[in-house]
């Protein structure tokens, strides 16, 4: 058995073409300012945080949103797709703020020798974020129910 694959249009290549350019010239420019700014001696901590962050990512995060994702399909097959991807949403959106937000609250509970440097209450932060993340999720989600919901009992015109 033969499959085709669909042919990519010259507007789509050039494209294509065109954003793995910019992403190069991305990668590029943040290798010079990395190379340009931090010392040498501080290149292997970065590395090594940058290390982290990707295996966090790929190891913790995406499996983690991956297996919400199929349970939140799963359990809710009747619902609109508008709430499961809302929920889908907020749980990227919390878990990569996570990613961000976790180093400092770490950072923090080593101790600064500079007070000022990391002034605010990170994990108090976060948790507020999570929880507008969720209240936000939750009223989109009644909103889009509701929508569907009042669509599906409107009568149709050519019942009969």
């Amino acid at each position: 058995m033969m499959t085709t694959t669909p042919a990519v249009s010259p507007r789509m290549r050039t494209a294509r073409v065109a954003l793995v350019g910019l992403g190069v010239l991305g990668l590029a420019w943040g290798a010079y300012v990395l190379v340009d700014t931090v010392a040498l001696q501080r290149l292997p901590g970065v590395a090594l945080w940058i290390g982290t962050a990707i295996v966090l990512h790929d190891a913790v995060l995406s499996p983690l949103v991956f297996g919400l994702g199929v349970l939140i399909r799963r359990a809710g097959h009747r619902l609109a797709g508008g709430i499961i991807v809302t929920v889908q949403a907020a749980i990227v959106l919390g878990s990569l703020l996570s990613l961000i937000v976790v180093p400092a609250i770490v950072a923090q509970s080593l101790g600064a020798k500079n007070p000022t440097v990391l002034p605010l209450d990170y994990a108090l932060n976060l948790g507020v974020a999570w929880l507008v993340l969720a209240a936000g999720s939750i009223a989109v989600s009644v909103w889009f129910y509701v929508r569907t919901r009042r669509a599906n009992q409107r009568p149709s015109l050519f019942q009969s």
